[in-house]
């Protein structure tokens, strides 16, 4: 069965069949079809264009056609082009002619664009729930490592001290802007095509309202002719997505790198690693290799999208049925993905011990500079200064902490005795205490702030 074919004098070719039918991939949106005709068949009634009685045939037809998909008994034909042409067909052979009435004033393409906003917001609603699950256990496990001493880097090199705390912390608030911006593409996601027919709109006077309320959009499409083919949505969420896998991917890189024995901060259970089919002692990363991996994917099936979008003329071309695929493949990789970058953030062990043996005293040559600026020395001067008491240590082969104190004073007389005190990872962290900073005090602030956002 086809929903078209009249003017056609000769069926379609198989290999065109095989190119052209969606079925295999869009009729995991069977129960956002259903949904929609159902709305449908009684906005028609509700329209005059059918009677009450027609309407509820409709509607008890598509609720067993429901009832058969729940219960895994709905058969598709051989001629089922898409999920569309399978529930009508399936409807017919339930209710008869009338089913035939469904389809008055409506196009597969304000009907698919419906079908795909209705899974497209449910989607990004699941979505949200996974990644604030995994805010919650980064936000519990930094409340553990607040005071958790760490060394900090930029350009991977030796900076600062921070705390662990800090570090995870730091992946929260990443993950915080991408559940605000997937909450405002839900906000563009949540507006009704159904009405829109092929492109001109409907001739019947059916109320887009009543059907916005019964599928739960916030509003009706302004235009016809945009809402057929507008797949903003698609690209807003799918970019949300990738942006969402590229946060997951740093995490993953910093995991790589802190539980590689060179550093050793952290060790992954081992239900959340994997071993090596030559060499015993291997403990491999691999979930977060293939959270890294998986990241790129995502990317590509952004890029895939908006290269199909950027050339295509006014109204709908076929070309969009290239639209579910990625978001998709899109939305299933990330189900993949967060349960386990989850679980491996919630088994992590950390290992304090190695996490200090990682500082060394050139991380607080800043706090050295510091301590002249708090001296009245200007800051570009004391950046000047404490860098040559680093090149001193390097000439001398000793740590920065190491120098005596006539040379430090030789630097500068404003260096005093006092300066011994500089020369600690912890009062360094501790000293970092404006709101945002890696002291322990504003990183339970953090803490604190992230579950209250949770919370609401």
């Amino acid at each position: 069965m086809t929903l078209w074919g009249g003017a056609f004098s000769e069926p379609t070719d198989d290999d065109l069949r095989r190119l052209n039918d969606s079925l295999p991939f869009d009729q995991r949106m069977a129960a956002e079809d259903i949904r929609g005709s159902i709305a449908w068949a009684n906005g028609l009634a509700r329209a005059g264009v059918i009677t009450r009685g027609e309407a509820e045939t409709l509607v008890g037809g598509l609720n067993e056609i429901a009832r058969e998909f729940t219960a895994g008994t709905f058969v598709f034909a051989e001629g089922d082009e898409d999920i569309h042409t399978a529930v009508e067909r399936r409807l017919t052979e339930l209710v008869g002619p009338v089913g035939g009435k469904l389809h008055t004033g409506r196009s597969r393409n304000d009907q698919v664009a419906t079908d795909f906003r209705l899974w497209a917001r449910g989607a990004a609603v699941d979505l949200l729930v996974a990644v604030r699950h995994l805010m919650r256990v980064l936000a519990e496990r930094a409340g553990e490592h607040a005071d958790t001493v760490m060394p900090g880097f930029t350009h991977l090199q030796p900076a600062q001290p921070i705390t662990a705390g800090h570090w995870l912390m730091s992946v929260f608030w990443m993950l915080e802007r991408d559940t605000q911006r997937l909450t405002d593409t839900i906000s563009r996601i949540d507006v009704l095509p159904l009405g829109s027919g092929a492109l001109a709109g409907v001739p019947f006077p059916i109320d887009r309202a009543a059907l916005a309320s019964e599928l739960g959009f916030a509003s009706i499409s302004p235009n016809s002719l945009d809402a057929v083919s507008d797949r903003d949505f698609v690209a807003e969420l799918l970019f949300g997505c990738a942006l969402l896998g590229a946060h997951l991917s740093r995490l993953a890189e910093d995991v790589i790198l802190f539980s590689n024995p060179a550093f050793g901060y952290v060790t992954l259970a081992d239900r959340y690693s994997t071993g090596s089919s030559l060499m015993p002692q291997k403990r491999n990363a691999d979930p977060m290799e293939l959270t890294r991996g998986k990241a790129g994917r995502i990317i590509g099936d952004l890029t895939g999208l908006l290269t199909t979008l950027k050339g295509l003329p006014t109204g709908y071309n076929k070309d969009l049925q290239e639209d579910k695929e990625p978001l998709f493949d899109a939305i299933d990789t990330l189900g993949q993905l967060l349960p386990v970058v989850t679980g491996v953030v919630r088994t992590l062990t950390f290992h304090p011990d190695r996490m200090r043996a990682g500082l060394v005293a050139e991380m607080l040559a800043t706090d050295l500079a510091e301590y002249l600026v708090r001296k009245g020395m200007p800051f570009r001067e004391a950046h000047h200064t404490a860098g040559r008491a680093v090149r001193m240590a390097r000439e001398r082969g000793v740590p920065l902490d190491q120098l005596s104190l006539d040379d430090l004073r030789g630097l500068s007389g404003l260096i005093a005795d006092d300066v011994a005190a500089v020369f600690d990872y912890d009062a360094s962290v501790r000293s970092r205490s404006a709101p945002g900073g890696t002291a322990p005090e504003s990183v339970r602030a953090q803490v604190a702030a992230g579950l209250a956002l949770l919370a609401d």
